[in-house]
């Protein structure tokens, strides 16, 4: 009866001993698996790019400055275009050769009175300069009377800034003739209404926009910027009347 008893707690001993290892030893040959809605991690790379193009896009906002660019549009002819960013961050962007099919040079600018578009005087617009109110200084251009060379100034540096915008931000090469950092920047979000246009964007070390290739064509600084005036002056006097359309002038038949 006694040895019966010893027995039975020697087997119990040995059991006491030998399970533990062996369920180690299964959970080592399966490992737990990695859930599958882990995010893989931002390469350090591109986040160094997203950091430093925000950063170049926020000097940019700080920039009062008159500089001008040569726009070289789709299928058009290359011209220059003025872009002034005064002290008290009121803005004017003029842009030959523009409206009514090509024959009409315009001015944009946002003041503090409005947001304003001006026809200036040219051998096929001979009346003087007037400029129309589009609305609030921080209201959008419609599109038909957008020429989009001032959003890189105005509110695509705003989305450049935005840490939390649905974009793609690598460096690219510099194109030749452009001393800065440049950087492609793609859209991540599948709507139709992007905030700004995918493309390069490229600046100096102080924030001075040296280049942009979008859908509107390319930009390129030509020569040192000018000293910034303490607020933009209107291209001419405001007038009531229809702003000045992209598209020529429909015919009146004869």
């Amino acid at each position: 009866m006694h040895v019966h008893r010893r027995a039975g707690r020697r087997l119990a001993g040995v059991l006491a001993l030998t399970l533990p290892t062996l369920v180690a030893a299964c959970v080592a040959d399966h490992p737990r698996p990695t859930p599958a809605d882990r995010a893989d991690p931002v390469p350090v790379q591109v986040d160094a790019a997203r950091d430093e193009l925000a950063g170049l896009a926020a000097a940019a906002q700080d920039r009062h400055l008159t500089a001008t660019y040569a726009w070289a549009p789709p299928g058009g002819s290359s011209r220059t275009v003025t872009w002034i960013s005064a002290n008290d961050d009121s803005w004017r962007v003029d842009v030959p050769g523009w409206g009514r099919g090509g024959t009409v040079d315009v001015s944009l600018a946002g003041t503090s009175d409005g947001l304003f578009q001006c026809a200036l005087p040219s051998a096929d617009h001979p009346q003087p300069a007037g400029c129309v109110r589009l609305g609030d200084s921080d209201d959008a251009v419609p599109g038909r009377l957008d020429p989009r060379v001032q959003h890189p100034f105005t509110d695509w540096l705003e989305v450049l800034t935005d840490r939390r915008a649905a974009l793609a931000v690598s460096p690219t090469t510099v194109p030749p003739g452009v001393t800065g950092r440049c950087y492609a920047v793609d859209s991540t979000a599948a709507s139709m209404n992007a905030p700004l246009d995918v493309g390069v964007y490229c600046f100096g070390e102080d924030g001075t926009p040296v280049a942009v290739r979008a859908t509107f064509g390319s930009l390129t600084l030509t020569g040192k910027p000018g000293p910034a005036p303490a607020t933009v002056e209107l291209a001419g006097a405001v007038i009531e009347g229809e702003p000045i359309g992209r598209d020529a002038p429909t015919p009146e038949p004869s």
